[in-house]
């Protein structure tokens, strides 16, 4: 059916109300493009090391020749890529896609047990791993369908002195990467050696074929891959290009990549929108330590950053923020989890730059709405549909309600995900016949189509712009032989935005808060893990025995 789409009339100078998907086919046919225009140009940055996109075209290409003739792998087959921002990262990613292949992003955080799901569930027949998290791999690859694993060191694309200093340190000083043996693993460099002896295959890519199985939770607390298709990649780059592109200055943009490129947020943004436009990448791998993230930008004159509200707020409470230089700074770009507008409003006045808010799901791959560029200050919307894009609100029967009325905000584009892998109930329940996601957040929108989340229609916790589902965290601590009943709710926190609450019913009453902090740290990765411990003797219920976590959530604001 057709809908009113009042936020065209909002939509600032020269962007368009429709993109074209079909400009590009695949993925790779726009590095292709980008690699043809910039080929000479810094494409990506870590530990003072550049690759242009020209070695990036090399590297790739050797990457996806070992795939397909030393390992044989076939069209559609999944590549499970399990690192943080490393230059290994790209690499991995476009060699695969050149090769055909799916991508499986993997958080290198996981435990052993969120590992297993994930490879299982993708039936992902190689795995690229960085050598930090080798140890977690080796405990679950013989319950999987992965044939060869690929390792690496941070170090190991860097200059040969500076790299072996670096693995050295993390191995030896730090002790950050504990000991494994994957038997039949070969190293990174050698993958690339052996794929450097072929000819990368010429394999045709359709704008159908996926190629990425985004993992996100659901209500079930199980894990799903989105399948992310070439074509819904090719859109959502070409809308968030479409919405940016006056700030943008192609072959001279260098972004600040701190979020990692396993989450769909940096993915699409950071590393496809700004390659497109020639931009240089300066990856950040690791950014939780702000001290280091300051000291690595210092002297570094970058024109954009994204990031999540945690990670903003990090920077701007770290010494030394203050005093670097933003005079190229035109583009800041926050999502994830809600932007707060005291942290919108100091960025501002620090950096000259508005903190412009995006929404957006791993569904959409993701961006679904996005506030004006040239926004003059934080507005507390998520911002506008972007091109091609519908949003609706719609009331429990489906029926869509006036401006202003609160209901389930829908989205429709050629950014939606193609469904669930492997998962046809699940896909039913969000995406209807006429292509609309349910995604699960409600919100309003105002006259002029500006659209505002209001509360979540699902019990999901955001720590630091990452889902916790509760389903999944209660079922890890209800396997704890002193548990009886086990509710998981979110805590608001000033630094993660929320952080994981347990109400915990104990079956054995010698169990410790602690006891369950130390099972939590075994068997969820740390933004899962339970922050506040609080006993009780029951749990509220509904009359069918379900927890009611909302009375639990809304019991502080009754106090």
């Amino acid at each position: 059916m057709s809908i009113d789409r009042p936020w065209l009339a909002q939509y600032p100078a020269g962007v368009p109300e429709q993109i074209d998907v079909d400009e590009f086919s695949s993925v790779v046919a726009v590095l292709e493009t980008a690699i043809s225009q910039y080929r000479d140009r810094p494409a990506f940055s870590s530990f003072g090391k550049v690759l242009t996109y020209g070695d990036i075209d090399e590297l790739s290409r050797q990457f996806a020749a070992y795939l397909l003739c030393e390992l044989k792998l076939k069209r559609g087959d999944r590549v499970a890529i399990m690192m943080p921002n490393c230059l290994q990262n790209p690499v991995a990613i476009f060699g695969t896609l050149r090769a055909g292949l799916t991508v499986v992003n993997t958080n290198p955080m996981y435990t052993a047990r969120e590992l297993r799901h994930q490879l299982v569930d993708s039936g992902a027949k190689v795995l690229v791993v960085v050598d930090n998290f080798g140890h977690t791999a080796e405990k679950v690859l013989a319950d999987t369908q992965v044939e060869k694993v690929i390792t690496t060191g941070l170090g190991d694309m860097l200059p040969p002195v500076k790299g072996a200093i670096i693995n050295f340190v993390l191995r030896h000083v730090k002790k950050m990467v504990p000991d494994y043996r994957i038997g039949g693993s070969i190293r990174f460099r050698d993958a690339l050696k052996a794929g450097a002896a072929h000819e990368m295959p010429q394999v045709g890519i359709s704008h159908e074929d996926i190629a990425f199985l985004q993992y996100t939770g659901g209500t079930t607390g199980v894990a799903k891959g989105a399948m992310l298709s070439h074509r819904n990649m090719v859109a959502n780059m070409q809308q968030a290009s479409a919405w940016v592109s006056a700030n943008l200055q192609p072959g001279k943009e260098v972004i600040i990549t701190a979020l990692p490129l396993y989450h769909i947020f940096a993915l699409t943004a950071n590393c496809l929108v700004f390659m497109k436009f020639g931009g240089l990448n300066h990856l950040i791998t690791n950014p939780r330590d702000m001290p280091g993230f300051v000291k690595e930008l210092n002297g570094v004159r970058f024109t954009a950053i994204t990031g999540v509200n945690t990670l903003f707020n990090g920077l701007l409470n770290t010494p030394g923020f203050e005093d670097l230089d933003f005079s190229g700074l035109r583009l800041t770009l926050g999502g994830g989890m809600a932007v707060q507008r005291s942290v919108a409003e100091r960025w501002k006045k620090v950096t000259g730059c508005t903190l412009v808010e995006a929404y957006g799901l791993t569904e959409t791959a993701p961006a679904a709405c996005i506030n004006p560029i040239d926004l003059a200050e934080y507005n507390g919307s998520i911002g506008l549909p972007i091109p091609s894009t519908d949003a609706a609100i719609r009331d429990e029967a489906g029926t869509f309600v006036a401006p202003g009325e609160v209901g389930e905000l829908c989205i429709r584009g050629p950014q939606v995900m193609e469904g669930y892998w492997q998962r046809p109930q699940e896909t039913a329940e969000v995406l209807d016949a006429g292509g609309w996601l349910r995604t699960g957040d409600m919100a309003k929108m105002d006259e002029k189509g500006f659209f505002y989340i209001v509360d979540r229609k699902k019990d999901m916790i955001l720590v630091s712009g990452f889902n916790v589902y509760p389903n999944e965290v209660e079922d890890v601590i209800a396997s704890m032989p002193g548990v009886l009943e086990v509710a998981a709710i979110g805590a608001p926190d000033e630094a993660s935005g929320e952080v994981v609450k347990l109400v915990v019913v104990r079956k054995d009453a010698d169990l410790t808060a602690e006891q369950i902090k130390a099972y939590a740290r075994e068997n969820l990765t740390g933004y899962k893990r339970p922050k506040i411990i609080e006993f009780r003797d029951e749990l509220p219920k509904t009359n069918v025995g379900k927890i009611l976590r909302r009375e639990l959530r809304d019991e502080p604001a009754k106090a």
